[in-house]
């Protein structure tokens, strides 16, 4: 493949629309949580009530369980896909404008509702994005498509975040930023609007039953279907592992100031997760899905021993940025691959429905390790701790290089649809 090769695929209308899409998907997260959390904070309400709005993000856990109905059910407009999103933005966009007409201390109950309504639309438009990538990519272009996508969602991330609370604070004040956060749904809502369909449709499911039982029959009839399940929870372990206590271990663990870390950790991290998923992406067309899983696998469990390092060596601000630049730069490379073999396991008949499953599958180990982290640190220190999230990582290596074949076959069947 020459470079022009390359250049085409990051170039077509279907990787343009993962970037505006994955913005579009990006946005709405900050605003129901840190976010909304520094403007109640701001707003004097006490932390229990604080604590108490991190709820609404419930959603996003449990949308698996209304995945079936995008599945099932089709839009009057715009198809299956675009239909839906088209719905979800304009839902979202009414919510956040609610949110920006109800302050914190005079109107408490209707921004709760508000925010509900925001976690939702964007749980659902998060369902049906990922349903529409997998549908409208070609095999060769997922890797590309998923980085793209990290991309414009860590981009919408910044921009609901940390510039978010610097509008509301210096410039606008939190209504007017909301307001502004609304507006820039459209860009979503747009791109929704004139992004190209699927080159082949797939046949929806004829009734809600099938919906629901269609997505689980189809994926345990194939071989292997349970060493896959359990390939999507180790993939990511070791990774899952190294990040969850890693803000307090530079701070309490190596001695850097939040300032420092939050420089750092948070932008230097989030720059070499995104250049790290586009270079992902673009190996990805030359190396193809399973030796880049592989690869970029052996690379994140490689990664974790940066901040080993940290916790052996003395403090030094070079020292920390070069292990949080190395492990974000491969953890960006193993999201992009790790997409798209979520991509190339879906069904498009069920789409929506089996890669919410599989993707809240994936979160297991992201969302369960941190007691299992928090008492291994506390009875072997956090040097070992960290030696052992690279054990941590090989059990899903070690199984990937098993199913290399049953790996090899979806790949095969993903380039001949």
């Amino acid at each position: 493949m020459t470079f022009n090769d390359y250049l085409d695929i990051f170039r077509n209308r279907r990787i343009g629309a993962m970037l505006a899409l994955g913005f579009a998907s990006g946005l709405p997260l900050a605003l129901t949580s840190g976010t909304l959390q520094a403007w109640m904070t701001v707003e004097g309400l006490d932390i229990k009530t604080i604590g108490f709005f991190s709820l609404v993000g419930q959603a996003y856990i449990f949308k698996f369980l209304w995945a079936p109905l995008m599945d099932r059910y089709t839009p009057p407009l715009l198809g299956r896909r675009r239909g839906w999103l088209v719905l979800t933005q304009i839902a979202l966009v009414a919510g956040i404008i609610g949110m920006a007409f109800s302050p914190p201390r005079e109107a408490l109950w209707l921004l709760a509702a508000m925010a509900v309504l925001v976690a939702f639309a964007s749980a659902s438009q998060d369902i049906v994005f990922d349903a529409y990538r997998t549908d409208v990519l070609r095999q060769e272009e997922r890797g590309a498509g998923a980085a793209i996508s990290v991309l414009g969602y860590r981009l919408a991330m910044l921009v609901s975040g940390g510039l978010a609370l610097w509008l509301a604070d210096r410039v606008l004040g939190w209504q007017n930023m909301y307001l502004l956060m609304a507006g820039l749904m459209g860009v979503g809502i747009v791109m929704a609007l004139f992004a190209p369909e699927p080159e082949t449709a797939a046949r929806p499911p004829r009734s809600l039953q099938e919906a629901v039982v269609g997505p689980l029959r189809d994926f345990f009839s194939r071989h292997g279907a349970w060493l896959l399940l359990l390939l999507i929870v180790l993939y990511k372990l070791g990774d899952a592992f190294a990040g969850s206590l890693s803000t307090t271990f530079l701070i309490r663990g190596v001695g850097f100031s939040a300032g420092e870390v939050g420089i750092v950790n948070k932008t230097l991290g989030l720059i070499a997760t995104i250049i790290g998923a586009l270079f992902g992406g673009m190996l990805m067309i030359r190396l193809g899905l399973y030796r880049s899983l592989m690869l970029f696998g052996i690379l994140q469990a490689v990664s974790n021993l940066g901040y080993w390092v940290l916790a052996v060596t003395p403090k030094a601000l070079w020292t920390m940025a070069t292990a949080i630049g190395i492990e974000n730069l491969c953890g960006g490379m193993g999201t992009a691959a790790f997409v798209a073999l979520l991509m190339a396991l879906c069904n498009r008949s069920f789409s929506a429905t089996q890669y919410a499953l599989l993707s809240a599958l994936a979160a297991i180990g992201r969302v369960y390790v941190g007691p299992t982290a928090g008492y291994m640190v506390e009875a072997f220190g956090w040097a070992p701790f960290y030696l052992a999230t690279v054990v941590f990582a090989l059990p899903g290596v070690v199984l990937l290089w098993g199913m290399r074949g049953t790996v090899g076959r979806y790949e095969k069947e993903a380039r001949e649809e």
